[in-house]
């Protein structure tokens, strides 16, 4: 009897060890996911187009609703964001699409990119009924901002045959063409939304009327063999993305849905771009939003389209890409 007593009670005790080891185990998961540290990543964007979709993602992000814990920067000169990359001072980036290839070529290699956030946006304006087809532009003189959009119009005009010239000198950024277009003082003039919302609604309070001749998006897409035009990306340091591929990943995810969010709630989401810096005058970003070809595109879609971007513009100016045309890894593909 005291056989069977002992042994019971020795039963009783293994099984109150092995209850009380199971309920430690779940005990320490409940610990662990509660705890779940969020990556931290440094990202800048440039005011403007490019920065746009990034605007419903900075408000998830203050109100601690987003997967990663992001430290953002609003940035007027891209210059400083590709001194930032090359230190290695921030972790991702939204950039011109040429920018992009030139940041790759000057890390030899340790920048990829991630997704296009813009498509094309540059529409060429003027004063008076004169231009209604690109052949109209022979003989012609357009003012065009330096860099991307100077570089973008000549491939258009090159690929069409049309004999005209582009003056990149005179305004060389978006700013100085928007206050000439305002005053008056260029019958020709290719801008980037949303500056050119912004320029054309200054120009009529003086009585000045501009209307869109061309869309230059369009234009590039008539030229045969064409990809999509490609004018804004976001980037990442090479290290980081090997390092922290779970939280690259949850950052398109995310990215995605705040560009979604951009262009199926205009008025809301031109709200928080005022609020994040991203532009100064939501009713102007309003207005121009539904121009502005905010979009996303990743992996081998996104790989075709830029490859085809960068090899016209080693075409037409090695030197803004790096002068080379960046390899297979400059792609980041999921």
């Amino acid at each position: 009897m005291k056989k069977t007593l002992s042994l019971i009670l020795t039963v009783i005790m293994l099984f109150g060890v092995a209850f009380s080891f199971a309920a430690c185990i779940h005990n320490n998961d409940d610990t662990d996911d509660t705890n779940t540290q969020k990556t931290s990543i440094k990202l800048s964007v440039l005011n403007g187009t490019t920065g746009f979709g990034m605007a419903k993602l900075m408000e998830d992000d203050e109100n601690e609703t987003s997967s990663n814990d992001y430290e953002f920067k609003v940035e007027t000169d891209a210059t400083n964001i590709v001194s930032a990359l090359i230190a290695g001072s921030i972790d991702m980036a939204a950039l011109p699409t040429n920018a992009a290839a030139n940041v790759y070529n000057k890390t030899n290699g340790q920048v990829q990119v991630l997704a296009i956030n813009t498509l094309g946006v540059l529409y060429l304006i003027e004063k008076d009924d004169q231009i209604s087809s690109i052949q109209d532009l022979n003989g012609k003189t357009i003012y065009v901002p330096a860099q991307n959009p100077t570089f973008i119009t000549k491939h258009i005009l090159d690929s069409n045959n049309i004999n005209a010239t582009i003056d990149s000198t005179t305004y060389d950024t978006p700013a100085a063409l928007q206050a000439a277009v305002i005053s008056g003082q260029v019958e020709l003039a290719v801008l980037p939304q949303p500056v050119l919302t912004a320029a054309m609604s200054g120009a009529k309070k003086a009585n000045i009327n501009y209307n869109i001749a061309l869309d230059l998006t369009e234009e590039w897409n008539k030229i045969p063999n064409s990809e999509e035009l490609v004018q804004g990306c976001i980037v990442v340091r090479k290290s980081f993305a090997e390092a922290n591929k779970g939280a690259v990943d949850a950052f398109l995810t995310e990215y995605e849905n705040s560009i979604n969010y951009l262009n199926q709630n205009v008025t809301d989401a031109s709200a928080l771009i005022v609020k994040y810096g991203i532009f100064a005058n939501a009713t102007v970003a309003e207005n121009a939003i539904p121009k502005c070809n905010v979009a996303f595109m990743k992996g081998e879609e996104m790989k075709s389209a830029m490859s085809a971007f960068v090899a016209a513009m080693y075409n037409i100016a090695p030197a803004s890409i790096g002068n080379s045309i960046p390899e297979a890894d400059f792609y980041y593909i999921p």
